[in-house]
């Protein structure tokens, strides 16, 4: 369970059961897809793929253009960023962000996936105190090396690991520097303890619970997995497909959120009218005043209207992406 796992995709219907080409609905009842930009952080249900949730947002609101902004497997729960248009082109700052989970390890059991899903591979009759768990999260807190788990996406000579390990491949994961911020245990039984965990990219939730079980010498695996935070946006901002659906495909300025949400620890520099119009043409402008950053990521705003996100270099801001916002972007204010 990890999110830049990319999800898994649904079987294609069978031949006969697809439309034939060009004898769909006719065009002229086929509902025009808008040009919608912004954030939807959507609350995803256990057994929906990403792929899913970013088509059912689609449907809801008619949205002609999104993605989101790392993969939550079926079996977990939780936030889903997804970018709609314009919006799309600031994944990667929500993706580099840092991500909180809560997730349940069941102990005694080590799967081959590290989850519920997975096969059993070894067994223990041996179970935890709160007071050991407790002793040994302090282990895998900070920059630590992991084992990410065989079925991931890690790539190995081109091929991903899950791919090499579902035709029977001994799949062998050299480890990898993370950095978990913080683990704490909010809840403990004989069988199970829950761990709420705040990490970096790249971090498998896992190969906590696969790592810790062994250190335990009791194994263990996730048997639940919600993601309560991904970079700047949280649950108490999220909604459900259902809440978007009854919405009726009106953007609604509670569930869709302005485009630079996502840049919210980037610095922001306004810029005139016609600076605005040179980082349009991806021409870099001259940054002055005393709040001017000096280097770095930056973005720049006209009107309050987001324009472009950049480098700055020698006092200059050079954009890198541009935004044609307009019509139904969500905006600040």
């Amino acid at each position: 369970m990890h999110e830049d796992q990319p999800a898994e995709r649904a079987p294609a219907p069978p031949r006969e059961a697809r439309p034939p080409r060009g004898r769909g609905r006719p065009a002229g009842d086929r509902p025009k897809r808008r040009e919608i930009s912004g954030w939807v952080i959507l609350d995803k249900g256990v057994g929906m793929t990403s792929t899913h949730a970013v088509a059912a947002v689609k449907r809801a609101l008619n949205a002609k253009k999104a993605g989101h902004a790392g993969t939550l497997d079926p079996l977990a729960s939780g936030i889903l960023p997804i970018a709609l248009g314009e919006a799309t082109k600031t994944v990667p700052f929500v993706m580099d962000g840092r991500k909180a989970y809560v997730f349940t390890v069941t102990w005694g059991v080590e799967t081959d996936t590290d989850d519920a899903e997975g096969r059993p591979v070894a067994t223990s009759e041996a179970r935890p105190t709160r007071e050991e768990v407790e002793a040994l999260l302090p282990r895998f807190v900070g920059a630590i090396e992991q084992v990410p788990p065989r079925y991931s996406a890690i790539k190995i000579q081109g091929e991903r690991a899950y791919d090499l390990a579902r035709d029977g491949e001994v799949v062998d994961l050299v480890a990898r520097p993370v950095q978990i911020d913080r683990l704490a245990v909010v809840a403990h039984s004989e069988e199970r303890t829950v761990i709420e965990a705040e990490c970096g990219k790249g971090t498998y939730v896992r190969a906590i619970a696969r790592d810790l079980g062994r250190a335990l010498g009791c194994l263990g695996h996730v048997s639940a997995l919600r993601r309560t935070r991904v970079g700047p946006f949280a649950e108490d901002q999220s909604c459900t497909i259902g809440a978007l659906e009854a919405a009726q495909s009106e953007p609604n300025p509670a569930v869709l959120r302005p485009v630079e949400t996502a840049l919210d620890a980037v610095p922001c520099v306004p810029v005139s009218r016609d600076m605005a119009l040179r980082l349009m043409r991806g021409q870099p402008v001259i940054l002055r005043g005393r709040d001017a950053p000096v280097a770095g990521k930056a973005y720049a705003t006209c009107g309050g209207v987001l324009v472009a996100v950049g480098d700055v270099e020698r006092g200059e801001l050079v954009p890198h992406r541009v935004f044609h916002l307009g019509g139904t972007a969500a905006r600040n204010g």
